[in-house]
């Protein structure tokens, strides 16, 4: 493991073996759904509220519930990373989201396309010189009133093994003078935690559509905590374990509630 490329040690023995599962009809039924989703994202305008449109439809497709708990404020977005389809979820919550993602998320099909079309900034991990200019970069984004989202564990867990999350993307939000705020993604069966989402080790992205496209009851809960306030000059890492703490303490949703507006802000942090 490094520090620019995390491992969670998580594998193909975190993938759940026992996930009921839908009938083969249902299952290509949610195929041909999400291909027929995907085909009309390919030409459809990047307007946010279309954006958020069709990242809801692809969820619903494939099976997926998903539950909103809490209520997050523009500015910077952290949250916990368990699937591809996080980036998804994000823009079902947000269609105006702009994401950091590695610079691999830009060539795959559609998804790509759509991140790009959202002004995504792309982190290319083989060259990490190129880190500062992308935190500028999403600094930038923030000023101008962007609400930017980032998966700081820099890595895909099984839900159950998280990593700390790197510091780096939190200094956008203390040079911009914006809120941080903690969601936690949450993937669920029948109230219990499931890795029928994950995608950790070599899996394909073919592969992990169509076990996610097999689950049954599969339900995807959004936790918004209470949003961060760093002052001037705050110290990113402190930033940051705050925020890994809170996704960390997160309990499992699994009733639908109306978003409503966060909690009182915690304390400013600074050194």
């Amino acid at each position: 493991m490094s520090f620019w490329r995390p491992e969670a040690g998580c594998g193909p023995h975190c993938l759940p073996g026992d996930t009921p599962q839908v009938g083969f009809l249902r299952y290509v039924a949610r195929l041909v759904g999400a291909a027929a989703v995907l085909a009309f994202a390919a030409v459809a305008p990047a307007r946010p509220a279309t954006v958020q449109a069709v990242a809801r439809a692809l969820l619903r497709v494939l099976g997926l519930d998903l539950r909103v708990r809490g209520k997050h404020r523009p500015g910077l977005l952290v949250a916990n990373h368990v699937s591809w389809v996080d980036i998804v979820v994000l823009m079902a919550v947000t269609g105006g989201v702009r994401l950091v993602a590695k610079k691999e998320v830009g060539e795959w099909p559609v998804i790509g396309r759509l991140a790009r079309r959202q002004h995504a900034v792309f982190v290319d991990r083989a060259r990490p010189r190129q880190l500062p200019a992308a935190v500028a970069e999403a600094a930038a984004g923030l000023r101008a009133g962007a609400t930017v989202a980032v998966f700081p564990e820099a890595t895909t867990t099984c839900g159950a093994c998280p990593v700390p999350m790197r510091p780096a993307f939190f200094q956008a939000a203390i040079d911009a003078g914006v809120p941080v705020t903690p969601l936690t993604l949450t993937f669920s069966v029948a109230g219990e935690r499931s890795a029928a989402a994950a995608f950790v080790g070599d899996e394909t992205l073919i592969a992990s559509v169509r076990r996610l496209a097999r689950a049954k009851g599969l339900t995807l809960t959004v936790s918004a905590a209470a949003p961060l306030f760093p002052e001037p000059g705050a110290d990113r890492r402190v930033l940051a374990r705050a925020a890994s703490a809170t996704v960390a303490a997160t309990p499992i949703f699994t009733r639908l509630r109306r978003p409503t507006p966060a909690a009182l802000p915690t304390p400013a942090l600074s050194r």
